[in-house]
């Protein structure tokens, strides 16, 4: 191979390995699909997923991994979602009517507006998530800013 060609090689796979790069830790899309479909997918990788203005009413993800997800806008009334990941997610405007949070790790997620009326926190870890405008799982309305926990 000449100089040539192994310059084109070696460029090749530099651009190749940051066109693979925001892939890393991403979620895996037979999840997505499940997820949206059929409303369940346990257990599952939805890292980073688009999730914005699905509609999960009642969905099984207990123990899935939500991490960076944006679910601006879903409905998640009545989810499962035991001991789920949703470090660092956006979860702004989600609704989450009766959903069942138990163990959840919501840490650093953005929670503003989300309505979490009825919504089980047992063990919830809500350390550093913004609850600005958010409805409590009594009904009141969170304060502005209301991080980690629902100023009234």
């Amino acid at each position: 191979m000449d100089g040539r060609g192994k310059y084109f090689l070696v460029l090749s796979v530099i651009v190749l390995s940051f066109l693979g790069a925001d892939r890393v830790g991403a979620f895996d899309s037979n999840a997505l699909t499940r997820v949206t479909e059929e409303g369940k997918c346990a257990k599952c990788d939805l890292s980073k997923a688009p999730l914005a203005n699905a509609r999960l009413v009642r969905a099984n993800l207990a123990g899935a991994n939500l991490a960076g997800a944006n679910l601006s806008g879903a409905n998640l009334a009545g989810a499962n979602l035991t001991s789920a990941t949703l470090a660092s997610a956006t979860l702004s405007r989600v609704n989450f009517t009766s959903a069942f949070l138990a163990g959840a790790d919501a840490s650093g997620a953005n929670l503003r507006g989300a309505n979490l009326s009825g919504a089980d926190l047992t063990g919830a870890d809500l350390t550093g998530a913004d609850l600005t405008g958010a409805i409590w799982v009594d009904g009141s309305m969170c304060a502005s800013g209301s991080v980690g926990s629902c100023e009234k």
